[in-house]
């Protein structure tokens, strides 16, 4: 949307629960609490050495990571606002082991919440663009206190996704399952406002984006496809690529949202016994929700990433994302190769 009089994220959700139906109170609450708390966020990482939250915080997360100080902090930011509104049956972070229960003093919703509270915190010390990744799903009915078998529902089952970007400008782009909406937070109002709606993926693209340092360590149709690419006109697909890579994957998936491209992050021989490096629950589900709202796709490679079954709260899998005829193509490659070995 491009307008000289933007709505606010509230005035947004508002008239989409009276013309759509598809939201309740809760559930806009529940945004509008997200939103407030990436607000608070953005604050913590526009004031960088000022604040005194760079560097690492020595510790680690489920998976074994070093943790950043604003890992940390942007987990705190966003448990505590979540805790008291009476929206949530309970929380996930990528940063924690377990889910986060909802404190007895505080009444529950019929909401579930995950977020991958800082996605790419180590590119903070250098100033690159980093983000908040967040998924909502519905509580299984009956269930009053959820466990992390209640949390494994197929992408298909999410309610809302989103993510910030927290960059030159503090973005948060949002669906509610009918298209994807870009909100820009106007500091001087401190509100999120409309800025772009039902945007739309370019179906076509000539830019990729991929970590090229773990090239040897990949399966050969991936080799293959990227080895495709980087032939350029003279080769099979007949055109030229550009790749771009910040290794940091909001900002990497903002920029093909934008302006169209393809995310891969393929499985690799790297560390055999991961399925993936991304996780299915934080980062891939409501990613590829936003993604597929937007007219693009998202794959593992070989499967739609919204139909996958979570076996586990924290699983990994490869992604494939972006312009909806490149993720096709990059598909095509992997399917086909597992055709030929049967």
């Amino acid at each position: 949307m491009s307008s000289s009089r933007p709505i606010s994220l509230m005035r947004f959700l508002i008239e989409e629960q009276r013309a759509h139906q598809h939201i309740n109170a809760d559930l806009r609450l529940l945004i509008e609490v997200v939103a407030r708390a990436c607000k608070t966020i953005a604050i913590a990482v526009g004031k960088g050495d000022l604040g005194g939250v760079l560097g690492e915080a020595g510790s680690g997360n489920v998976q074994g990571e070093a943790q950043q100080k604003l890992d940390v902090l942007s987990n705190e930011i966003l448990l505590e606002a979540n805790a008291w509104g009476g929206h949530l049956a309970g929380c996930a972070s990528e940063e924690m082991d377990d889910p986060h229960p909802i404190p007895d003093v505080y009444p529950k919703g019929n909401y579930l919440l995950l977020f991958d509270p800082l996605d790419g915190s180590s590119n903070i010390d250098v100033n690159i663009s980093v983000g908040t990744i967040f998924s909502v799903l519905r509580c299984p009915d009956g269930v009053t206190e959820p466990k992390a078998e209640h949390y494994c529902q197929p992408g298909t089952a999410q309610v809302a996704a989103g993510y910030t970007v927290y960059g030159p400008s503090t973005l948060l782009v949002l669906t509610l399952g009918h298209g994807t909406h870009v909100f820009t937070l106007d500091r001087e109002l401190g509100s999120f406002m409309l800025t772009r709606r039902d945007l739309q993926i370019p179906a076509q693209t000539r830019e990729f984006a991929v970590n090229m340092s773990n090239q040897r360590h990949w399966e050969e149709p991936m080799q293959r496809y990227v080895g495709d690419l980087l032939a350029g006109k003279e080769g099979p697909r007949g055109k030229d690529y550009n790749m771009r890579w910040v290794a940091s994957m909001v900002a990497d998936v903002h920029r093909i949202l934008t302006r169209g491209g393809i995310f891969l992050y393929p499985w690799d021989r790297k560390d055999p016994g991961k399925p993936g490096k991304l996780r299915l629950m934080y980062e891939a589900n409501p990613m590829a929700f936003i993604v597929e709202q937007a007219g693009g796709r998202a794959t593992t490679g070989r499967e739609r990433l919204l139909d996958v079954t979570p076996n586990a709260l924290h699983q990994r899998v490869p992604v494939f994302l972006g312009s909806r005829e490149e993720v096709d193509e990059a598909t095509r490659y992997h399917r086909e190769h597992d055709a030929a070995g049967a």
